[in-house]
């Protein structure tokens, strides 16, 4: 009986659905990679977001507009309304007063009202250093959240907050709360979280859809929450299937094994769904939306070569990026110079430019003590090789002919690289959170509107084990000034003030190069024609954050 059990299951994960009406009942969305563990907070990763989108929701989030909007509150705090205030706190500081209205009729899968206790208990968990929590911009300001009923608590913090009315999800203190009691010594909590023990569970999720079987590495059926109050989901099941090798994902999107891949980095690469919209464009609908989605080489600072930032500059110097967009990408992928996309208010256009020189570049390895060897690899005085791993996540065809041709370039001017590549599970999940890679590291981190910079620039967001790891400055960069710019983003209501402060960490970055820019991404969604209701928004509040809308038709 457990073989028929299984086999069934099987069957409908990986198949295309039709109820005994003759209507489309399930979605099969192919993915790119699988989440490295469940914990929403822990190890930040767009695939995780994604996934996890379809059933834990956040108080708030920026809809297609990008405008702000309450998912779970019943009104957005906002100093007009009265629903936050300026206060000193006991230390005689600034402080702030946030209260937040839940919704009525909220529920966790297992039908325990989500209330005020749960947002107590996320901020409590989310503000300790042993948790391993990665957002600690929220709930590290958090010094206390009264209670004042089921659906109502103010939250105490410990600074002015430009960001006070970006909440995220809340985690569920009946189901999560006796685990983290239990947890003795830093990280334990994260072993023993039922997010990682049992993520299927009903109570750990909010969302129209909640997770009900999980095949680590390969598949996550989601089905709908019984008591979700919202509008009612259009799918008996979701299905997503992982494929790591993108040119395998695409061959079974043609062969109608998977329905729709995403556009948020997740699904084929750009290349290919270009190439697919030119071979059948009847086939599917073709959305591309401009996006916060950067591309990056991240540089770890802490190797000697890299240390010096004419090494730094020269290796951007050297990378064609013109040349790149308009033979791999059509032309559709802007040229980035900082994290800030032209698309976001706080855009600083007059910052340091690196186009492509490869004169330039050889005067300043030069300038920094490289000279050319007899195999054409520059050396020092000491005799050591301009040699540097170059890694990026394994089995997505584009990134790693990206890898090749920057490894190309890199080569014209002296700069021999060592290319090391790994599944996405083991690149974010212990090569970046570790910081054990040696030199250079490919790949894309997606914003929110007007994401503050700390959790990839601030010298308090550097991993180490002595924090869990927490935190995704993996490039090691310490910049004191960039520091008290975050602090003005973050702290600062006048927004002239804190335009100016975007403008000057921007300059910084571009300045020093921590990190190589290379591209904002425009995404290309490719969903089947019957798929109504489907909305990109261009940034990391998912589409997926309102897929009780999606419907078959």
């Amino acid at each position: 009986m457990t073989r028929v059990v299984l086999l069934v299951l099987a069957l409908l994960a990986f198949g295309p659905a039709t109820s005994l009406a003759g209507v489309r009942d399930q979605l099969v969305i192919g993915l790119s990679s699988f989440p490295t563990q469940f914990h929403p907070d822990v190890n930040p990763e767009a695939v995780k977001s994604y996934i996890e989108g379809f059933a834990l929701r956040p108080v708030t989030a920026f809809d297609v507009s990008w405008h702000n909007t309450c998912l779970m509150c019943a009104v957005r705090p906002t100093l007009e309304n009265g629903l936050v205030k300026l206060e000193t706190t006991v230390s005689g500081a600034p402080g702030m007063a946030v209260t937040v209205k839940l919704k009525q009729g909220l529920f966790w899968g297992d039908g325990v009202p989500v209330t005020s206790a749960d947002l107590a208990f996320t901020a409590k968990v989310g503000r300790d250093p042993d948790s391993g929590f990665a957002n600690t911009r929220t709930w590290g300001k958090v010094i206390g959240v009264e209670i004042v009923d089921d659906l109502t608590a103010a939250v105490h913090l410990d600074s002015v907050s430009a960001y006070y009315d970006q909440i995220p999800h809340l985690l569920s203190e009946h189901i999560e709360g006796p685990v983290y009691a239990a947890s003795q010594t830093p990280g334990d909590y994260v072993k023993r979280s039922i997010y990682n023990t049992a993520p299927t569970t009903p109570g750990l999720w909010n969302g129209p859809y909640m997770p009900t079987v999980i095949d680590t590495g390969s598949t996550v059926v989601l089905e709908p929450n019984p008591y979700w109050t919202g509008t009612k989901p259009g799918f008996r099941r979701i299905v997503f299937k992982t494929v790591d090798n993108t040119a395998a994902l695409l061959a079974n999107l043609q062969a109608g094994d998977v329905d729709m891949t995403p556009g948020e980095g997740m699904g084929l690469s750009i290349d290919q769904v270009i190439a697919l919209e030119k071979q059948a464009p009847d086939r599917f609908n073709f959305i591309w939306k401009p996006a916060l989605t950067y591309d990056h080489i991240d540089v770890q600072l802490d190797n000697p070569i890299l240390a010096d930032v004419r090494v730094r500059r020269a290796l951007l110097h050297a990378i064609d990026r013109k040349a790149m967009t308009q033979r791999l990408f059509d032309g559709k992928l802007p040229i980035a110079d900082t994290w800030v996309s032209p698309l976001e208010a706080n855009y600083e256009p007059n910052v340091a430019h690196y186009p492509y020189d490869p004169a330039k570049a050889r005067a300043l390895l030069a300038e920094a003590g490289w000279t050319p060897g007899p195999d054409g690899v520059c050396r020092n005085a000491a005799g050591v090789r301009l040699s540097l791993e170059f890694r990026v996540t394994s089995g997505v065809k584009m990134r790693e002919l990206m890898q090749q041709v920057i490894q190309s370039q890199w080569k014209a001017v002296c700069v021999e690289t060592q290319l090391h590549n790994d599944p996405p599970r083991l690149l974010f999940g212990e090569v970046l959170k570790k910081r054990s890679f040696t030199g250079l590291v490919l790949y894309s981190w997606l914003f929110n509107v007007e994401s503050s910079p700390r959790q990839i620039l601030g010298s308090d967001q550097i991993p180490r084990a002595e924090t869990n790891w927490s935190g995704t400055n993996y490039t090691d960069w310490h910049n004191a000034a960039v520091d008290a710019g975050i602090e003005t983003i973050e702290t600062e209501l006048d927004p002239v003030k804190r335009k100016a402060a975007w403008s000057a960490v921007q300059r910084a970055y571009a300045e020093e190069l921590p990190v190589l820019p290379l591209f904002f991404r425009v995404e290309g969604h490719t969903i089947p024609k019957w798929l109504k209701g489907y909305v990109p928004t261009g940034h990391n509040d998912y589409a997926v954050y309102w897929a009780e809308n999606w419907r078959a038709e």
